[in-house]
């Protein structure tokens, strides 16, 4: 599978550069992505340990993926993309132990080996309104030509809701900038994806002027973190929806979000696991629960070469976890610095810190022994999460598309357990794109 994953960047480079057109408008366009990622930890205080903790001792990982991304216009307005995805490796630990887990490039997959499997494949129609035509270029699932500056948006397929919810400019992607989970989204948007980030859904976005209202309906896992997406909606069901308002602080673009979803499926309930002389969530699992809540998300460039960053999210924390991460309460904030500061322009640098928290009962059930698919250290003595990163992006040659990073990350309170840590983790991130 590796030499799979080598052949496959060198497939997606080689078409990407041949690719060439003189319309302005493409009719199909070949992208490609490739991220290696090391993550080392050294040993940390860890007086006990459970199931799903962190491990206490040192620990290497690494992890590799490759995306090619291919898209082609139809008929008028209407467009499909395709993206198969070769993924391996781990995260720390597996990927537990952390609400907010260290790598976005990893999640909570049994087997680290390679894995080839379609990503996204979704079919995206757009419908003008008023408003005038604006210039598009050719990018990753976005192909080059002139689109309505107004318009409606239906994306039907298998594709990620962070595509479209929640996103921000200088805190979206652990493959070019933070590498946190708790920093590629709201950790407590519990956001329905299989095991692997993504989903069927159809989602649609009305888009006027500053203003941009999205809403979306999903499918969600048949079990928590499970890899078989659930395609009966009586059953399971997840609703998004978002307003989002654009806007200029002293000239400089700026946008706010209100986010707000809805899931149902066969979940467990942390107070009837409380009560069980064993808590185990899963024996309490029930068709019809839900989980729900909202987030804010704002950014804003303050000069020419920085640009803050920040969000806040809430949800009930009743039923458990089902898709993302355990984190029922989140705070997180950043900045960004381009290199130009330094006359460098397409270096960059990254600081962030993000605060994490569970509900009552979620916290109860996890000192009670409980388990989730994230955490579980056979006890925890509870305490806010809190994570900083810092990492530093370099572009070593301009004309090639290749970046270094190099990455910290300092917790506290690792899995909400201040008996545990702290612990410092160190990245270098390898990533390609054409």
């Amino acid at each position: 599978m590796r030499f799979l994953a080598i052949a496959l960047a060198l497939l997606g480079g080689i078409v990407a550069q041949a690719q060439t057109t003189k319309d302005s408008t493409q009719r199909i366009n070949f992208h490609f992505q490739t991220t290696y990622i090391y993550q080392y930890k050294p040993s940390f205080h860890s007086p006990y340990s459970g199931t799903n903790s962190l491990k206490g001792e040192e620990e290497k990982q690494n992890s590799l993926s490759a995306t090619l991304y291919l898209g082609a216009r139809l008929w008028k307005g209407a467009a499909i993309f395709i993206n198969p995805e070769i993924v391996g490796g781990s995260g720390l630990t597996g990927a537990v132990g952390m609400g907010a887990s260290s790598n976005g490039e990893t999640f909570r997959v049994g087997n680290p080996e390679p894995t080839l499997f379609l990503g996204r494949a979704f079919l995206q129609q757009t419908f003008a309104l008023k408003g005038g035509y604006e210039d598009v270029d050719d990018a990753a699932n976005q192909l080059r030509g002139k689109e309505p500056k107004n318009f409606v948006r239906v994306l039907a397929g298998k594709f990620g809701l962070g595509d479209i919810f929640d996103n921000n400019d200088y805190s979206n992607a652990p493959r070019t900038q933070f590498l946190n989970w708790a920093f590629m989204n709201n950790g407590a948007w519990d956001y329905a994806a299989d095991v692997r980030g993504y989903t069927y859904s159809v989602s649609a976005m009305l888009q006027l002027g500053n203003w941009a209202f999205k809403a979306g309906a999903a499918a969600l896992p048949t079990t928590a973190n499970g890899d078989k997406l659930n395609t009966n909606l009586s059953e399971a069901i997840a609703l998004n929806a978002q307003i989002e308002r654009a806007f200029t602080i002293n000239n400089r673009p700026g946008n706010i979000k209100l986010l707000g979803f809805h899931n149902r499926a066969n979940m467990g309930n942390y107070d009837s696991a409380i009560k069980m002389v064993e808590p185990d969530i899963t024996a309490t699992r029930e068709f019809g629960r839900t989980k729900y809540g909202f987030g804010v998300n704002f950014s804003q460039q303050t000069g020419k070469y920085t640009g803050l960053f920040a969000r806040a999210g809430w949800n009930n924390g009743k039923n458990e976890t089902w898709c993302f991460t355990e984190i029922d309460q989140n705070l997180s904030a950043g900045i960004l610095i381009n290199g130009g500061k330094w006359k460098r322009d397409d270096d960059e640098l990254g600081i962030a810190t993000t605060l994490g928290g569970l509900s009552k009962d979620h916290r109860e059930y996890l000192k009670l022994g409980g388990n989730g698919f994230i955490l579980g250290d056979g006890t925890i003595n509870y305490a806010v999460e809190n994570v900083t990163e810092i990492y530093y992006k370099v572009k070593p040659f301009k004309q090639y598309p290749i970046w270094f990073s190099g990455d910290y990350q300092f917790v506290l309170n690792p899995g909400y357990n201040k008996d545990r840590g702290p612990v410092s983790i160190l990245s270098a991130r390898f990533h390609v794109e054409f």
